[in-house]
């Protein structure tokens, strides 16, 4: 067993942590995130923190690629700078959906072109490429969208990542894939502390769009090896408030292009429950769901599988449904 994707952890977390260190006046300077409909925060705060992110990530990774860089490596890091930069100009001065729309599916659509193995090999090409491309394409937007709240993105990522790891260091994922884990993981950790409640540093969407774009690809890789099941379960809550949001806003007439505060845990701190409780919740479920996904990956049976899916949906269902239930507020004399 290779430690590489073991050493890419600390490597990737040193060099995102030095990068925001050296770029934080620029990005100050350059780059203040003004409060908006859809902020959590009320002060101007420098966004970019991404930048660090994925140069770490695709560096520490480059450096220990275990093999001949490919054309599914070499798509997947040029969509990821791709992504980069539309978010990057985005941060600065905001790009019309559509021009937004049609560059992030350039870029997904490169990565699918030259990944493999496919999902399922039964379905025409056309319509397995094209059912891939929309739900890549939402995956990325959705982790842009759930991007509204100190500490989400790592609550989000870093159980998922850590899971990725270990399952690719168990066998179950490629060395490749394992090791873009552990190099996104470290690049993850090394932003938290500058990220932390109340954060000094956002990620912006220089970050969310290719972070992203490289979980969708770890998911798919995953989802390919035979683990569709748990490619499901860990990015469940993500995909669930993302996508019952978005539901909601078209059932109401809402114009969902538009910023809005109206996430299950935007709505659980407009309820009273405060940031801290919301990102450790999310980040407890997280950890379950992994462990659950992990079952479908040791006992791949029909029963199991079943079983494991209905109780991570249940999990989720309750979390956001305590997110969309006011606090009740205690009286005192």
């Amino acid at each position: 067993m290779s430690l590489a994707p073991l050493i890419a952890v600390p490597l990737a977390a040193l060099a995102a942590a030095a990068l925001i260190l050296a770029l934080h006046p620029l990005l100050v300077r350059y780059a203040l995130a003004r409060p908006n409909a859809r902020s959590s925060h009320t002060v101007p705060t420098p966004q970019g923190g991404g930048i660090a992110v994925i140069a770490a990530a695709l560096a520490v990774a480059g450096s220990l690629w275990p093999s001949p860089f490919g054309i599914e490596a070499a798509a997947l890091c040029l969509a990821a700078l791709g992504l980069g930069a539309v978010g990057a100009v985005d941060d600065i001065k905001p790009l019309p959906a559509l021009p937004r729309l049609v560059l992030q599916a350039v870029a997904v659509g490169g990565v699918i072109a030259a990944s493999g193995p496919r999902l399922w090999p039964d379905l025409p090409l056309g319509l397995e490429w094209g059912l891939s491309l929309l739900a890549g394409l939402w995956f990325v937007n959705l982790v842009n969208f759930m991007d509204g709240l100190d500490w989400m993105t790592v609550a989000e990522t870093a159980p998922v990542l850590t899971a990725l790891l270990v399952f690719g260091l168990a066998g179950f994922l490629p060395p490749e894939p394992t090791l873009a884990a552990g190099a996104l993981l470290g690049g993850v950790l090394g932003f938290a502390p500058f990220n932390r409640p109340v954060a000094r540093l956002f990620l912006g969407d220089v970050g969310s769009l290719p972070i992203g774009l490289i979980l969708a690809w770890l998911l798919y890789r995953l989802a390919g090896e035979g683990g569709l099941a748990a490619a499901i379960l860990l990015p469940l809550y993500y995909l669930a408030d993302a996508t019952l949001t978005l539901i909601r806003r078209l059932l109401a007439g809402e114009p969902v292009w538009q910023a809005h505060r109206t996430h299950y845990y935007q709505r659980a701190t407009a309820n009273g429950h405060r940031v801290p409780a919301v990102i450790g919740a999310v980040f407890v479920l997280n950890g379950a769901l992994a462990l659950i996904a992990g079952a479908t990956l040791v006992w791949p049976s029909w029963p199991v599988i079943t079983a494991a899916l209905a109780l991570g949906a249940g999990l989720v269902a309750a979390l956001l449904r305590a997110f969309a239930t006011p606090r009740a507020l205690t009286v005192t004399a």
